[in-house]
């Protein structure tokens, strides 16, 4: 379990690299844009393909993150017999001190634990939640994202969903 520093530097951590990656402009200006550049930075420093932008995804991670909002939940979304499955991020904060660099940061922060192998044999800590987010953001085989910002008044809350799903069972993210 991480302690109270470590979760705190690993906050400050994510927002210095947000604003070092943002430079001066608005908090959630060019939103997409910015979301699908942190993801395909990392994914090329791991050498595996770019993704690209999917507006189905984003309006499903849309409604997932509105919901999340709504109900002040923090779950992953259900999974449903027959339906395409979609790999899934999310992230929760504190209203407007995020920005989207920042967001994704924390899910790369999680590169630390990650060691390379059959999933989900792919933490440092021998608990795959400690590096579920980075392996699904590099998943060899997953192509395209899309993502949503729900905005309540505790908490704003990042959904990304991706095709093709990542985290699958005896598979290696790279």
């Amino acid at each position: 379990m991480a302690t109270h520093k470590s979760v705190h530097a690993r906050v400050a951590l994510a927002l210095i690299m947000g604003l070092m990656l943002a430079g001066a402009q608005p908090r959630v200006a060019n939103f997409e844009q910015r979301i699908l550049s942190s993801h395909n930075h990392e994914r090329a420093i791991v050498g595996v393909n770019a993704l690209i932008w999917d507006e189905t995804l984003a309006q499903n991670a849309q409604a997932w993150a509105d919901e999340l909002v709504s109900t002040r939940a923090f779950k992953h979304s259900p999974s449903y017999k027959g339906a395409v499955r979609e790999g899934e991020n999310i992230w929760g904060g504190t209203p407007q001190a995020f920005t989207p660099e920042g967001m994704v940061a924390l899910w790369i922060n999680e590169k630390r634990q990650f060691v390379s192998g059959t999933f989900p044999r792919n933490s440092t800590t021998g608990r795959v939640d400690d590096v579920s987010h980075y392996t699904q953001l590099i998943w060899r085989r997953t192509n395209a994202v899309g993502c949503g910002l729900g905005r309540g008044d505790h908490e704003e809350v990042l959904v990304c969903r991706y095709s093709e799903a990542g985290n699958v069972r005896g598979f290696r993210p790279l």
